[in-house]
């Protein structure tokens, strides 16, 4: 018998489960082809845009005091995640490759679904796992991460992001008035280079070279090639080709996330190359509830760069005063960004109104606007 506490967390943390979903309608889209290849974005972006007008915003907070042995059934799901994407994903390489009932179109189409699993979910709960203690979760991380060829996200994350976010340093703060087109293919190349160069930093501190085996990055390459391995092994060239492909989607929905995280919003310079410390009022907060149950509460993003260890069923909520609130969940606020007029006409005057409640002081934001003076070689 699970006791009756257990029974009511259970309860509590089954919405987070809800990224199961995804599963039966990749082996649905698999098999039968046509239509069904449309239902894994289907889901994640439709289903969850209409649940959050139907349920709303949730402002609740979780007891902070609640013990790690109180969370096991928030933390499972993250725990299983890596065995049930590898499966769904391969298994799929395999099957579509070899049976050959699909059209190059449905494939693709299909492998675009794919990347919408491992990106909107994937990649989400490598970021979980990331920023945790043991070792193990950690790998987990990692594993995730590989499965999209993005393995340096941890070191960029960790050792750029959280430092520098809302300053020039951090490549990932979209600058005012920079839509996504330009963001993305600036981002892909800066934060491999300044990952790269964080941890470079991190093993000359020691004294130890760039190629010293305790650097990630030959952890990255090797689970990378690991992965690029058995996709070739599976299922050929087609099956590589679908690989990266599910592989690039993910990371542009990543990188459309990050977007939207921090769109704007600056850290005071106090001169010298010293930021004000990092407050909720530098991340953009939603409280849409059912979105929050697919992206494991990362729409509490004020709260996670505030306190960046605490676990996602315990991220507090933030109200607007604290914190500038986005008007969607990120499912329609990451097709906005899509479409750079609509998104700057829904979120500039939102910047404007932010720099006038937090900022009222400065006059000149043409400084802050852009990254004038991007971080120089060795800085970290």
């Amino acid at each position: 018998m699970i006791p009756a506490e257990q029974v009511s967390r259970l309860r509590s943390a089954l919405p987070f489960w809800l990224s199961l979903g995804m599963i039966p309608l990749a082996a649905l889209g698999a098999t039968k082809g046509g239509w069904t290849v449309v239902l894994l974005p289907l889901y994640s972006w439709g289903l969850f845009s209409i649940l959050d007008a139907l349920t709303g915003i949730y402002t609740e907070n979780a007891d902070l005091e609640t013990p790690v042995s109180g969370l096991i059934w928030y933390r499972l799901i993250t725990l299983i995640w890596f065995p049930v994407e590898a499966c769904v994903l391969f298994g799929t390489i395999w099957y579509v490759t070899h049976l050959g009932h699909l059209s190059g179109l449905e494939m693709g189409v299909l492998f675009f679904g794919m990347g919408v699993i491992s990106g909107t979910v994937g990649i989400n709960y490598s970021h979980e796992l990331m920023h945790q203690k043991p070792a193990g979760e950690r790998w987990l991380g990692d594993l995730l991460l590989a499965c999209v060829m993005y393995g340096h996200f941890r070191s960029e994350h960790l050792r750029v992001h959280h430092l520098w976010v809302g300053t020039p340093r951090d490549a990932v703060t979209a600058h005012y008035n920079e839509g996504f087109h330009r963001f993305f293919p600036r981002v892909l190349w800066q934060c491999y280079a300044s990952s790269f160069r964080a941890e470079n930093a991190m093993l000359a501190r020691r004294g130890l070279p760039w190629w010293h085996h305790t650097n990630p990055f030959w952890r990255y390459w090797a689970l990378e090639t690991l992965m690029l391995g058995l996709a070739f092994a599976l299922g050929g060239w087609v099956g590589l080709g679908l690989f990266l492909w599910q592989a690039f989607v993910a990371v542009w929905q990543l990188e459309l996330v990050n977007y939207i995280e921090h769109y704007g919003l600056t850290r005071r310079h106090l001169g010298e190359g010293h930021y004000e410390h990092v407050l909720p009022r530098h991340s953009w907060n939603a409280a849409h509830r059912a979105s929050n149950w697919l992206l494991i509460n990362l729409q509490r993003h004020s709260d996670h760069h505030y306190k960046p260890d605490r676990r996602f069923p315990l991220l507090q909520n933030h109200d607007a005063g604290e914190a500038p609130q986005l008007p969607f969940g990120y499912p329609l606020m990451t097709m906005a960004a899509m479409v750079p007029p609509l998104w700057k006409r829904v979120m500039n005057r939102r910047v404007k109104a932010w720099r006038r409640q937090h900022y009222p002081d400065i006059a000149d934001w043409k400084p802050y606007n852009k990254a004038l003076n991007p971080m120089p070689r060795g800085a970290l």
